[in-house]
């Protein structure tokens, strides 16, 4: 295991140039991340990559453990101080639970729940393994907390969700916050969120990308391989009816530019948000090997994507065109109505001033009818948003 030590000095280091706290830095440095990827390299594991450690039935990952910097932002929204009491919700690995351990230290306590049996009884081992036997790890629903060891001064969520589980809100104490990687409409932010009077307010959103949550809390977002081949994946906000979408990548293209150019920075974090939460037939394709997208504005960990949307047996994608140029390449019998569309939402997003995550404002309310601003209902909560820029 020689080397170990040095990569993760070098992880820490790249993970830093995020801007993240001294205090979450160091708990970096502190946990052992190889302890709780047992199977793989240190090579690997000090990478500072999603690694994912478990597939349903039909192939779609379903745990893994989060990208280190990406943990370590969400850390920094939680705001964990010594001697607080948290709830994880997601155990995982059991990585992150560590994590928070260091940071409460022996006068704290973390509480992590997870779903599935298989994954809590090897969390347990490796937060044993790891000099952490003191996180107690739940076999349970998340979505209904952990009431015996309530109330908690922090509660934060490592696996995506649809809406905020009532329990994580009743279990939390007065100050309390909740960090969660909430749907919107499909894409998901990481949403930092304090009580301000009958509601919920947003302190900070981050951009981030998690397995979703499963069981009985789930929500309607459904993720079908379309091509095991390529790993060729389509994410949908919802259950809808499509057809057959190889057929129409196969078939005639027509292409619209829209006279509109962003980086793939811009396309990721602002666009793809205002494109979602504006359009109900958004989508996003993924490939981990070449085969069906002709090109990509988004080069992600591992595979390449992009957004567009999708109608039946027609869909039209977000392409590069030269330099920063984006272009509606759309494919299937609908083909042009659809570039048309997607361009006019890329025209008014540029229109709109670019509004990107920094400047998205999230307020959750659960029983007061919202007023004013884009309301996205969900089953216990109407969360309403708005751009600063916007």
């Amino acid at each position: 295991m020689a080397g170990w030590r040095a990569l993760r000095e070098d992880m820490v280091a790249e993970v830093r140039g995020r801007g993240i706290s001294g205090v979450v830095a160091d708990a970096l440095l502190a946990v052992p991340r190889h302890l709780f990827l047992p199977d793989l390299s240190v090579e690997v594991v000090y990478r500072d990559d999603a690694i994912v450690t478990k597939r349903d039935a039909h192939g779609v990952p379903i745990s893994s453990s989060s990208q280190p910097a990406m943990m370590a932002l969400m850390l920094d929204q939680l705001g964990v101080e010594p001697g607080q009491r948290v709830l994880e919700i997601g155990a995982g690995t059991g990585y992150n639970a560590a994590l928070l351990a260091h940071l409460v230290g022996p006068r704290g306590r973390v509480v992590s729940v997870d779903i599935d049996a298989d994954l809590v009884r090897r969390a347990r081992e490796h937060l044993a393994e790891a000099g952490h036997p003191e996180v107690e790890v739940v076999c349970g629903d998340g979505a209904e907390g952990f009431a015996p060891a309530a109330p908690y001064d922090r509660v934060i969520a490592t696996v995506g969700v649809w809406d905020l589980a009532p329990a994580w809100l009743d279990q939390l104490g007065p100050g309390g916050r909740v960090v969660a990687p909430l749907d919107l409409c499909g894409v998901q932010r990481s949403v930092a969120l304090e009580r301000e009077g009958a509601h919920w307010v947003s302190r900070s959103v981050v951009p981030c990308g998690f397995m979703r949550m499963r069981g009985p809390f789930a929500g309607p977002e459904t993720i079908l391989v379309l091509d095991r081949g390529t790993d060729l994946t389509i994410s949908l906000p919802g259950a809808a009816e499509i057809g057959d979408l190889l057929k129409a990548l196969g078939g005639p293209v027509a292409e619209l530019t829209t006279g509109v150019n962003a980086d793939e920075g811009q396309v990721l974090d602002g666009l793809n948000l205002w494109l979602a939460v504006h359009e109900p037939r958004w989508c996003m394709m993924s490939e981990a090997q070449p085969g069906w997208l002709a090109t990509s504005p988004l080069d992600l960990q591992g595979f390449k994507a992009c957004v567009g949307i999708v109608e039946g047996d027609s869909l039209c994608l977000l392409d590069r065109g030269p330099g920063a140029a984006l272009v509606a390449r759309a494919h299937g019998p609908e083909r042009d109505r659809l570039a048309g569309d997607l361009a006019a939402h890329v025209r008014a997003w540029n229109g709109a001033g670019r509004p990107m995550t920094a400047d998205l404002r999230i307020d959750v309310h659960a029983g007061d009818p919202p007023h004013g601003g884009l309301v996205i209902p969900k089953r216990h909560t109407d969360l309403v948003l708005s751009w600063a820029s916007g």
